[in-house]
């Protein structure tokens, strides 16, 4: 398979990124700082962000990634940390879940729990909804539900979430694993009713086309965001290198011009606490797990 060491060394890169960034996450420390400390040693390990780092806690599942002005720090709480980074375009995803409260010990079980047995059912031909069953009996197993409306994914080149989609319940969606595919599963359990919606304002983005701009300054952000290749990317890389509020103008100009779609913090629909655990894995004749 082409790009196959480019892959594994993501995977390498985002396992050891996931476990510096667990050891951060502790009562009283601050969300900005572990975000800020977690982006520098993905530079410093040679590779970049393939989204910005998030910290989603308690009932945020996800896309929860603080800002510049965040003074949120880590209390009696479950943190989700989810981190994604890329060697050449091409991207490995993983998360793990953090209980600071130890109320949820069984809350996290149920979600690393359904990412193992999900793993073992996973082979070339294996069909999605097989892998979508495992994690939903796992997870009920437990006396919790899985978050129906998220979903593990493919990875592509400079794409997070491509072909296939992974459910993380019986959606009987049977199309086959394929060989070569490169996928993320992602299990979130909840003892809530097992949904998500956009709750709150959005920090995180992607351009998804380019349209002429008039003002000198929204072209130079526009150029800076142009780098990122059409991942994700966060208000807070940008606000250091430009004024807050020229960033704040600038995505204002290409949301009126249709060009800037936001990612909102996704909230369980009871507020009801969320954990999760994902691995990127690589679907050949033996399935290699990347980001172990």
């Amino acid at each position: 398979m082409e790009n196959i060491g480019q892959y594994r060394k993501a995977g390498k890169i985002t396992a050891e990124v996931r476990e510096y960034g667990k050891s951060l996450i502790k009562k009283s420390s601050s969300l900005l700082e572990v975000a800020d400390k977690i982006e520098k040693k993905i530079s410093e390990l040679g590779a970049e962000p393939a989204f910005p780092v998030q910290i989603s806690c308690d009932d945020i599942a996800a896309h929860y990634c603080p800002e510049e002005d965040d003074k949120s720090v880590f209390g009696e709480q479950l943190a989700s940390l989810d981190a994604g980074i890329h060697v050449d375009g091409f991207i490995a995803d993983t998360a793990v879940t953090v209980d600071l409260s130890g109320k949820y010990s069984d809350l996290v079980k149920s979600s690393e729990e359904a990412l193992k047995e999900a793993i073992k059912v996973i082979q070339i031909g294996t069909p999605l909804n097989e892998i979508g069953r495992t994690i939903q009996e796992t997870i009920e197993s437990f006396g919790f539900k899985p978050i129906r409306n998220l979903t593990g994914h493919g990875l592509d080149e400079y794409n997070v979430h491509s072909f296939p989609t992974v459910p993380n319940f019986d959606n009987k969606d049977t199309t086959p694993l394929e060989k070569g595919m490169v996928i993320a599963v992602e299990p979130f359990a909840t003892p809530g009713v097992g949904m998500i919606h956009e709750k709150g304002d959005a920090s995180v983005f992607d351009m998804v086309g380019k349209k002429a701009v008039r003002t000198g300054f929204v072209r130079d952000i526009q150029k800076e965001i142009e780098k990122y290749n059409g991942l994700p990317f966060t208000t807070r890389w940008l606000s250091r290198k430009f004024s807050e509020p020229k960033v704040r103008y600038a995505l204002n100009q290409f949301r009126q011009l249709g060009i800037l779609r936001s990612y909102p913090p996704l909230v369980e629909r009871s507020n009801a606490v969320v954990s999760q655990a994902e691995h990127t894995l690589l679907i050949d004749d033996k399935v290699e797990i990347l980001t172990e």
